[in-house]
């Protein structure tokens, strides 16, 4: 049997039981720039590549606010990503002023999610082809989702999607068991790591990445969520690129050997 006699219609099931316009929907969110979202008890952070389709244009925008408590990070077909944002900022407006409260990340990614699955059910519609990071802060902490062009959505601790995504989920992997304590700035730079890593050797700069954060503070106060300034991200990657050529300094034990050899008397 042959694939496309079962991918010319959504709602149309395979013998093996898959929906082929779903799954392609999902391999465009392989193909789209990198995007990166990390958590830990207090902050969220969405970190994403910018690529510009030629030398001659501007990259699209991939991170987007859509409340003062959450914003979305997306990989895939970036008009679709608007769409949707603009759908999670109506929700958000449209609980703030019925509630007078802050929509929960939690019920957030359920209605995306929710929004997604009627594509996948409706033969005159296709899948939204994007898939989106949606960070947030409420009263139960900070939380990082992600939701996919099926309608499933899970959360994460980190997590990693787009082009070359693999390189990033594995740094994440090696590393995501201390984030809960992380600080906001360790955040980010763990967030600039990662997307380096889906860089193939291309040089990371303010330029072609894109931070965002969201948190609680110290003294319990809300910092609402906004894209980190261009120079403020630059000042991060050079301290972290002097970090790497900084020579390591020697342990404790070295140096205590050293001292010992050198006031050691010579044996004639």
């Amino acid at each position: 049997m042959f694939r496309n006699q079962y991918d010319t219609d959504v709602t149309t099931w395979s013998p093996q039981g898959r929906l082929f316009q779903v799954e392609y929907a999902m391999e465009a969110v392989k193909q789209g720039s990198a995007c990166v979202g990390l958590r830990s008890r207090t902050h969220a952070v969405l970190a994403a590549a910018n690529k510009a389709a030629s030398e001659l244009s501007s990259h699209q925008r991939k991170v987007f606010r859509v409340a003062e408590h959450a914003g979305v990070a997306l990989a895939g077909l970036t008009a679709d990503g608007r769409v949707l944002s603009r759908f999670l900022r109506s929700e958000c407006i449209n609980h703030s002023f019925v509630y007078e409260s802050p929509l929960p990340v939690s019920r957030l990614a359920l209605r995306l999610a929710d929004k997604a699955q009627v594509c996948t059910q409706r033969s005159w519609k296709r899948p939204y082809g994007v898939g989106l990071l949606v960070a947030g802060l409420d009263e139960t902490g900070a939380h990082l989702y992600y939701n996919c062009p099926s309608g499933n959505y899970f959360e994460y601790q980190a997590f990693a999607i787009g082009s070359r995504s693999q390189a990033a989920k594995t740094f994440l992997e090696r590393r995501f068991e201390k984030y809960n304590d992380y600080t906001p700035e360790q955040l980010v730079k763990d967030a600039l790591s990662a997307i380096k890593e889906t860089l193939q050797g291309e040089k990371l700069t303010s330029s072609n990445c894109t931070v965002a954060i969201v948190g609680r503070k110290d003294d319990g106060t809300m910092e609402p969520f906004e894209t980190i300034d261009a120079k403020r991200i630059q000042e991060i990657i050079d301290s972290m690129e002097a970090a790497e050529e900084a020579p390591a300094e020697p342990s404790a034990m070295q140096q205590e050997e050293e001292g010992t050899d050198a006031a050691a008397p010579m044996d004639i």
